[in-house]
């Protein structure tokens, strides 16, 4: 009986091991799979944002845009501005921004005035008039064109840097505006 009872210890903490060290390998599996997919979304976030948007030009240039879901950027030209307030709809015409550029108000100024510079229509449908929407500000949107060249927007994004200035108010005015 003794050899029996030894046998049978021997076994438990041999089964134990063996158990543990299966545990061990599921979580080194598992944290391995969490390592991977966590890097995976740290690349493949990088690559996307690295093109965060394409160009009126781009667009038109390549036929295969048409109906396809794409975000482009644009200066708005403001007097194609309309917005009908009882269909909520927005229509406006964007031109292309030459990139690259140091200065965004200066390259937004220079599409809306540049008359050779490429320009589609847009439509916003379901969308009040936001207050950014003016001359030369930046529009990022995203939707498709149409065969007719028109950009139906699902998603409206603006930038006006005029609007914006880097470093705010001088102390000198903050305490004039205190006074």
């Amino acid at each position: 009986m003794a050899t029996t009872w030894e046998k049978g210890a021997v076994s438990v903490p041999a089964r134990r091991m063996r158990s543990g060290q299966g545990q061990r390998l599921k979580f080194l599996i598992g944290g391995l799979l969490i390592l991977g997919a966590v890097v995976y979304l740290i690349i493949s976030g990088t690559l996307t944002g690295a093109r965060f948007f394409i160009s009126v030009d781009e667009l038109l240039s390549k036929p295969d845009y048409v109906g396809q879901t794409v975000r482009i950027t644009g200066a708005v030209l403001g007097d194609s501005i309309v917005y009908d307030e009882t269909n909520l709809t927005i229509e406006f015409t964007i031109a292309n921004v030459q990139e690259p550029y140091d200065d965004l108000a200066l390259a937004l100024n220079q599409a809306v005035n540049n008359p050779t510079a490429n320009r589609i229509n847009v439509r916003v449908e379901n969308s009040v008039m936001p207050e950014l929407l003016q001359n030369e500000a930046q529009a990022i949107l995203t939707g498709s064109l149409d065969e007719n060249g028109v950009f139906h927007a699902t998603e409206l994004n603006l930038k006006c840097p005029s609007r914006f200035v880097e470093g705010g108010p001088s102390q000198a005015e903050i305490a004039e505006m205190g006074a």
